[in-house]
Formats: structure tokens, C-alpha cells, sequence
């Protein structure tokens, strides 16, 4: 598709953002239940991790839903539990997966306690992906391809910038950190980069169970010097593309939903600013 002004390519980010909604905001997966963790709501437990669970102590199951807590009568506080709950179903098969990797559990606005992070999904589990839109000087946006022997999404294409914070790390020590991982970008590299902001929360449903996700994103024009290169072997290629490339290659389906939502915000948002590929 060729664009001729900014404001056909605003309308057309516009559309498609409309049309990638129902991918990613769904329901949760049938027959799931509402989980609080030390009485708070956090979550949405499948019928299998449900089973699975069931008669662990500290796990009390009702017909409306799934309640982790401390069990103080055999002395297991509330992480003990939640590693114990983990480890059931791994066991049960239940997870996709194990990553030796811990994630803050969050419920009502409140970090609770941290969970293995293959754990998250079948509990239904808010978890937060920082991401990083970079530019180059003259307009065009570094993109990453996501190796082949990724888990998830094997292949595809992606922000040059993406992954989970962990347990207990400020937000943009997470991006620094990824930054790092994924592009070989230092914290000067970056230094110049927009604030972290939320663009959504994601609700997805996945075979495993139910992705709650809020989505950051930060944008950066990276300088002329600067040439990304991935570092920890999870990044096939980096590519830099044009506003047009970056358009086409969302119209034929080649980015995560993850990485297409933050892609069209930050081409939305470089549109407002600079103009389209034509000005």
C-alpha cells in the first residue's frame, strides 16, 4: 500500500488497531475461575490447573472460584505455597515449560508474592512486557525477527526490544536489561528514549491458559553510530525498515500481536510528530 499523506496512514493505523482488537482482548478460556491469592483478586485459574491444584494446602476451591492463601496450621507461608502450587503443575502438565525465572504477583493494584513464570498463564496472571520502538535519524524503525527456536511465536517479527519484567526489578532497569539482551544497547545508546508507558493490557487466550498482559512500550531514536546487535541468541535477525517496509509487513500478519500493537502506536505516534512517509 502507498501512502500519499500522513493522514491516510493515520486512518489506516486507526483501522488496524481496531482490527487486531479482538485478537487480543478476549474472554477468559472456558470453564475458568476467578483466583484470588492472599484474599485479593489476581486472576483466572483453566479447569485443568483447577484439578490440578485441588487439596494442596493453602488452596481452597469453591464453585465461583480459586483462593490461595498462607496455610499458618502447617506453618507455609504464602511464597511456600505458591512454589508448591507451581511445582504441582509442572507435574500435571499443566505448563509450557519451566524457566527458573520469578515474576512479581500482582492482585488489586498490590505486588503479592512472586510465582515461577511458567506459572503465570495457567493461573491467569497479570504480568507486564516492557518494549522498545527504536528509530533511526532519518525515519526509518529498528525491527527484530524472533529466532526459530523461540517457544512462543517462533520466526516472527517483533519491536527490536521486548520481554517481561521480573520479580523485584524497577520497569526501566527491565528495559536496560533487555535492551542489553536483545540489541547489545547500552543505557547511554538509549539515554534519549520517551518515558514507559502503558498502551494496554492484553487479554488473551492461549492453549496453556490466559495471558493478562499490560503492554509498555518507550520510543528512542537511536544514533547514526548505533547498529543493534542481539546478544543472547533469541533474535534471528534486527532489520531497519522504512515506514512503508514496517507498514507492509504488519498488513501481511509478519508481527506478534504483541509487538504489532506496540508498532502501530509508536507509528501513530511518529506521525503525529514528524509526519508520514511523504511529508
Amino acid at each position: 500500500m502507498s501512502f500519499f499523506s500522513s493522514s491516510a496512514l493515520s486512518n489506516a493505523i486507526l483501522a488496524r488497531q481496531q482490527t487486531l482488537t479482538p485478537c487480543i482482548q478476549h474472554l477468559p478460556p472456558a470453564g475458568s475461575r476467578p483466583l484470588t491469592v492472599a484474599g485479593r483478586v489476581a486472576g483466572w485459574v483453566t479447569p485443568r490447573a483447577t484439578s490440578a491444584v485441588d487439596g494442596l494446602e493453602g488452596v481452597h476451591i469453591t464453585d465461583e472460584a480459586v483462593h490461595i492463601g498462607a496455610a499458618p496450621q502447617q506453618r507455609l507461608p504464602l511464597g511456600a505455597v505458591m512454589e508448591r502450587v507451581a511445582q504441582v503443575l509442572r507435574d500435571n502438565g499443566c505448563l509450557r515449560g519451566w524457566r527458573d525465572e520469578l515474576l512479581d504477583v500482582y492482585g488489586e493494584g498490590r505486588r503479592l508474592c512472586v510465582l515461577e513464570r511458567a506459572a503465570m498463564r495457567p493461573l491467569g496472571l497479570l504480568t507486564k512486557a516492557v518494549h522498545l520502538n527504536a528509530w533511526s535519524p532519518d525515519g526509518r524503525m529498528w525491527l527484530a525477527r524472533r529466532s526459530d527456536t523461540k517457544a512462543t511465536d517462533p520466526g516472527m517479527w517483533d519491536t527490536l526490544v521486548g520481554g517481561l519484567a521480573t520479580s523485584g526489578e524497577p520497569l526501566d532497569l527491565s528495559l536496560q536489561r533487555e535492551c542489553a539482551e536483545e540489541a547489545g544497547l547500552s543505557a547511554s545508546d538509549i539515554r534519549g528514549r520517551s518515558a514507559l508507558r502503558v498502551i494496554l493490557r492484553m487479554h488473551r487466550r492461549l492453549p496453556e491458559g490466559y495471558q493478562v498482559e499490560d503492554l509498555l512500550v518507550s520510543d528512542c531514536v537511536l544514533d547514526e553510530s548505533v547498529t543493534p546487535q542481539n546478544q543472547d541468541g533469541e533474535v534471528s535477525e534486527i532489520r531497519l525498515v522504512t515506514i512503508e517496509e514496517a507498514w507492509s509487513m504488519v498488513e501481511a500478519g509478519a508481527f506478534t500481536h504483541e509487538a504489532e500493537a506496540c508498532i502501530l502506536d509508536s507509528l501513530a505516534a511518529h506521525i503525529r510528530e514528524n509526519g508520514g512517509p511523504d511529508s
